[in-house]
């Protein structure tokens, strides 16, 4: 079991890894491909699982490199905070630079599960 602690140096530790790959920050948000993205990852029913999840990413088509690295970031986050783990079987990976990004309107969208 991780403690309030150590979970805390977990995400710490981890965001500090992935802002080191950033661009920057911009109005307190990491920039990705030199974007500041709202980036937002919730349960898909909270009542039954944390575990599955989805991330929206809005105005993606500002630079769609960007919006995935900002998914990925926001989904590893969301895992890290509620499982301990940035282990996540994603349904479609943010990465994969060979599969369309999935946009709903000018939003990102991402599903994933936690795999802790």
């Amino acid at each position: 079991m991780i403690t309030g602690v150590s979970k805390t140096m977990a995400v710490l530790a981890l965001c500090g890894g992935v802002l080191a790959g950033c661009d920057g920050i911009v109005n307190d948000r990491p920039t990705y491909a030199g974007v500041p993205f709202k980036a937002k990852s919730k349960p898909v029913n909270k009542k039954e699982t944390l575990a599955v999840f989805t991330t929206a990413v809005s105005k993606a088509p500002r630079s769609l490199e960007g919006a995935r690295l900002a998914a990925h970031h926001e989904g590893t986050r969301y895992c890290i905070e509620n499982f301990g783990s940035s282990r996540i079987a994603w349904q479609v990976n943010p990465l994969d630079t060979d599969v369309a990004v999935p946009l709903d309107g000018d939003t990102a969208v991402y599903g994933g599960t936690c795999t802790p």
